[in-house]
């Protein structure tokens, strides 16, 4: 058994280390396409650590959701945007030092955070009831699931009219 959780070590860090270098793509590109691109890319990478996890329900929400739906929207949204290739748009951000500093800042708090928190690892993982929260979203929740694909429906309506509107 030890050969089998020895490889799929390697491949869970080797996955991490994938989606480490999309998401760096994902900010680096100078193309926003391409960016959107690796960005469906990174959220692929997630839904493959979380199936390492053993949360498959998640992984599935995460693909459907994320990969599908919500990057499917962006990539419609930068090709219904005329003006995006246009030269007079700025493409790069004055302010790489600031955010660099920042970035740098918050890298050393969360990586302390997590050295300095006690975790607690459980002997058996917990099984999710995909039923269970089933019934929770269109139960309990329905009110704030459909709030959601509301937002979402009007934010594509917005691109569209951003996008098609001549001034």
């Amino acid at each position: 058994m030890a050969p089998f959780t020895s490889i799929a070590t390697v491949t869970f860090y080797a996955v991490l280390l994938v989606l480490l270098g999309t998401a760096i793509l994902t900010v680096t590109v100078r193309n926003l396409f391409r960016s959107a691109i690796f960005l469906a890319f990174t959220l692929l990478g997630v839904s493959i650590v979380y199936f390492f996890l053993h949360a498959e329900f998640i992984a599935g929400v995460q693909i459907l959701l994320y990969v599908g739906a919500i990057m499917t929207l962006v990539i419609f949204a930068i090709m219904l945007t005329a003006k995006i290739a246009d030269p007079s748009v700025a493409q790069s951000n004055r302010q790489k030092l600031p955010v660099f500093i920042l970035i740098v800042l918050l890298g050393f708090f969360l990586i302390s955070a997590i050295v300095k928190t006690p975790w607690k690892i459980a002997a058996t993982p917990n099984m999710t009831n995909a039923v269970e929260l089933g019934r929770a979203l269109m139960g309990e929740f329905v009110f704030p699931f459909e709030l959601i694909s509301i937002v979402l429906l009007i934010a594509l309506i917005g691109a569209v009219v951003v996008a098609r509107s001549d001034r």
